[in-house]
């Protein structure tokens, strides 16, 4: 016994350190979420892009640039309208049927900017072909104004959408993300059309062009001017009024007042197209 205890000194002092039996590392340490290179599944699916009870179909992702990188060297409306059936540039595309761009010929000299496209524009890849632009239709011609005097479009270019527990697709207003990550469609919309005048139809196309903080029901029916900030080369006068949708959804209890309203707003519109350009 005492032999072999001699002969365990003798290999231990032989042993080069690299062969002995190391204790066992530290765990490693995790690093915080923030550093992680792969996105988390928190990052990708936050609980505010989700309504309690009725999941959004659709929603801005967080790391997409917008569709500034979408946008053609060319910049016509042809070119445009092919470019915006690829875009990508937030999280609405994946669901709904297709882009749905403006319609309406160069020059027209009154540009109507709604908010999105509905059920029914999506499916026929058409602006206000559904009630509200049957509404808007009506009060265009109320208000004397020809529809090849316009040029329409909408703020967001995909609709937004929640599923019932049916086949029904229920709108959903989309977010300020959203609405800013289109932006650069509905800008070269304005430079390649050059109206004289936008008139924005709701808050979302108004607040699209003139910030977050804007009230439609505080300037309602103003003539007012896009900021240089916004990157427009051209600068048309804008006015801001309710959307069509607003007039069919009206709960005041005397639909007709708003209808006439409404078509007031667009009568000052075609009056300040007949007035001398500024």
């Amino acid at each position: 016994m005492a032999g072999s205890a001699a002969h365990r000194a003798v290999l231990q002092r032989r042993t080069p350190d690299s062969h002995r039996p190391q204790p066992p590392s530290p765990p490693h340490r995790r690093l915080p979420a923030v550093f992680s290179r792969r996105p988390s599944a928190t990052r990708r699916t936050h609980p505010l892009i989700r309504a309690v009870g009725a999941p959004a179909v659709g929603y801005a992702h967080p790391m997409t640039a917008g569709a500034e990188q979408y946008l053609p060297a060319t910049r016509g409306l042809p070119a445009l309208r092919a470019a915006a059936a690829t875009c990508r540039g937030c999280g609405l595309y994946e669901n709904a049927t297709q882009t749905v761009f403006g319609v309406g010929r160069r020059s027209a000299p009154l540009m109507l900017v709604g908010e999105q496209p509905g059920d029914r524009e999506d499916r026929q890849g058409r602006p206000f072909v559904g009630p509200a632009g049957g509404l808007l239709a009506r009060a265009l011609d109320d208000a004397g104004i020809s529809a090849e005097q316009t040029y329409q479009t909408n703020a967001v270019k995909h609709f937004k959408f929640t599923r019932t527990s049916g086949a029904r697709r229920i709108h959903q207003k989309p977010g300020r993300t959203e609405v800013v990550a289109c932006r650069p469609w509905l800008i070269a919309e304005i430079d390649a059309v050059h109206p004289r005048l936008v008139v924005a139809l709701g808050a979302t196309a108004a607040q699209a062009l003139l910030g977050p903080s804007f009230r439609v029901s505080a300037h309602r029916g103003e003539t007012l001017e896009l900021s240089g900030d916004l990157g427009t080369r051209r600068r048309p006068r804008l006015l801001a009024t309710v959307h069509p949708a607003a007039v069919l959804r009206d709960r005041s209890g005397d639909r007709d007042k708003a209808y006439r309203l409404f078509v007031e707003d667009l009568r000052r519109a075609r009056d300040i197209l007949s007035s001398p350009p500024v």
